[in-house]
């Protein structure tokens, strides 16, 4: 695969320089969202990870970084994206989650990630740019990523998500006989201030029952009082230095 995006990138760290991307200078681009979804996946050497929705590969590659050893593998739909997460050293194949290549399909994976578009364009105005309306705005329901997800797990497999805490119903119904063991982790901003992001994670066979646990607070303080970095000594960790988010 060769990205049609041309010399318009920028080459970015994560992890305090442990993981280097390169991404489009334009469009849809990787933040935090992805680091934290790597940071909540508690896997092992040895096991097997499918993101969905790769992107540029941030989410995997950042597991990666972290656990050393596992067999990453992304599926990213846009072309140009599918490119540079293979140009950043991820196996990533371009395919829709709704139609997987036969080499994804006759694999199992222990874990599968997803940072799927957050919003729904059935509700709302579409980006201009190409890229970041694909990584943006919804066109496949979230059940159908669950859906995918649930097909692609071996017993006993996670799949792990990072979403707006408004869709978390959305989540759960897609997860409802499909998934089991379903759990969430609210992120909020600051203390005092509203989950904007949920973690969730189910189990496939799982039986537990669903669990809402504690939030996880980002920043320091109750509202921004100063530019520059304001995130909690535990998240700091995770961006910088590359540590499992404690859940």
């Amino acid at each position: 695969m060769t990205s049609t995006l041309g010399d318009d990138l920028t080459h970015d760290a994560f992890l305090g320089g442990r993981v280097h991307v390169w991404q489009p200078r334009a469009g849809y681009r990787a933040g935090v969202d992805p680091v934290l979804l790597a940071a909540s996946v508690p896997a092992r050497a040895g096991q097997a990870v499918l993101d969905l929705g790769c992107g540029v590969g941030t989410a995997a590659l950042c597991l990666g970084a972290r656990v050393p050893g596992l067999d990453l593998v992304g599926i990213e739909r846009q072309a140009d994206y599918a490119a540079l997460a293979a140009r950043n050293g991820l196996e990533a194949f371009c395919a829709d989650l709704t139609d997987m290549p036969e080499a994804v399909k006759t694999r199992s994976f222990d874990h599968v990630l997803a940072n799927p578009p957050f919003f729904d364009r059935g509700a709302g105005a579409s980006a201009t740019d190409v890229g970041r309306e694909a990584g943006r705005g919804a066109e496949t329901p979230v059940a159908a990523w669950i859906d995918t997800a649930a097909r692609r797990l071996a017993h006993k497999g996670y799949l792990h998500m990072i979403h707006r805490a408004a869709r978390l119903p959305d989540l759960l119904a897609g997860a409802a006989g499909r998934l089991g063991s379903p759990e969430t982790w609210p992120l909020c901003p600051r203390i005092g201030k509203p989950a904007e992001l949920v973690i969730f994670r189910a189990r496939k066979n799982g039986r537990a029952e669903f669990r809402q646990h504690f939030p996880i607070i980002l920043h320091e303080g109750t509202q921004h009082e100063r530019d520059g970095d304001s995130y909690r000594s535990e998240i700091q960790a995770v961006l910088r230095d590359g540590a499992a988010l404690t859940l």
